[in-house]
C-alpha cells in the first residue's frame, strides 16, 4: 500500500508515478527544464521521493529510459543473440547489417512520435558524456554488442571492435538523439533506415588499417 510521504514504500505504483510525472514534464517543459523538485510536485509526493526512490535524478533518468525503450530493443536483441549463437558464423556481413538493423530500426520508429523523439534525446544526452548509463539493463551498454561484432569480424583486434562500436553507437545517438538540441520536440528529416544501416555495416565492416586490402 502507497504511503503518503511517498518514501515509506518502494511498490512499483509509486515508481511508476514518478516516472511518469517526469516523462510529462519532459515533453512539456524539455529536458534540462525539469527539476527534481517538479517531478516529486507533479507526482503528488515528498519532496526527497525521486531520490529515495532512484538515489538522483540520473538515477530517475536511467530508470525511464529503461522502461520506456527496452521493449524497443530488448526481444530483438535477445532474438539475435540467439540465433547467432546457434548458426555460428555465417558470413560476417550478414551478421553485421542485421545487428546494426536491429539498432536503426527503433531509432527510426522512435523518431516519428514526439514521445519518442524526446527518449532519444534523452538518451544521448544521457549516454554520450560518459558513453555509460548507470543501473540499467545490460542492452544499454556496450559489452553484449562488442561481442557479438567480435564473433562475427572474429580478424579485428579486440580494441578495433570496440572502437568502431563505440564510434558506431556515437552515431546513431548524433543523429537519432540530436543530443545539441534544446528540445527536439518537432520532427527533422532524418535519412532513410536502410541508408543508415548500410553506411554504419561499412564503417563497421570496413578492413582494418594496415591490412593492405
Amino acid at each position: 500500500m502507497w504511503c503518503n510521504d511517498g518514501m515509506a514504500d518502494d511498490s512499483p505504483s509509486t515508481r511508476d508515478r514518478l516516472l511518469d510525472a517526469a516523462e510529462r514534464l519532459f515533453l512539456e517543459k524539455g529536458v534540462d527544464r525539469v527539476s527534481v523538485r517538479a517531478v516529486n510536485a507533479e507526482a503528488g509526493l515528498n519532496p526527497g521521493a525521486v531520490h529515495y526512490h532512484f538515489g538522483s535524478r540520473e538515477g530517475l533518468v536511467s530508470a525511464l529510459l529503461e522502461r520506456e525503450l527496452e521493449p524497443f530493443w530488448g526481444d530483438r536483441l535477445r532474438d539475435v543473440t540467439r540465433r547467432a549463437r546457434a548458426c555460428g558464423d555465417n558470413g560476417a556481413l550478414s551478421g553485421v547489417r542485421e545487428l546494426v538493423a536491429t539498432l536503426v530500426e527503433p531509432f527510426d520508429e522512435l523518431s516519428r512520435t514526439e514521445k519518442g523523439r524526446m527518449l532519444c534525446h534523452l538518451l544521448a544526452r544521457s549516454v554520450l558524456p560518459t558513453g555509460t548509463m548507470p543501473n540499467v539493463s545490460p542492452w544499454f551498454g556496450s559489452p553484449p554488442f562488442e561481442v557479438m561484432l567480435g564473433r562475427a569480424l572474429p580478424g579485428l583486434p579486440v580494441h578495433e571492435v570496440s572502437e568502431r562500436w563505440r564510434l558506431a553507437f556515437t552515431l546513431l545517438l548524433e543523429v537519432y538523439g540530436r543530443p545539441v538540441a534544446p528540445a527536439p520536440a518537432a520532427a527533422v528529416p532524418l535519412p532513410e533506415a536502410a541508408t543508415v544501416v548500410a553506411f554504419v555495416t561499412a564503417g563497421l565492416t570496413a578492413p582494418s588499417p594496415g591490412s593492405g586490402t
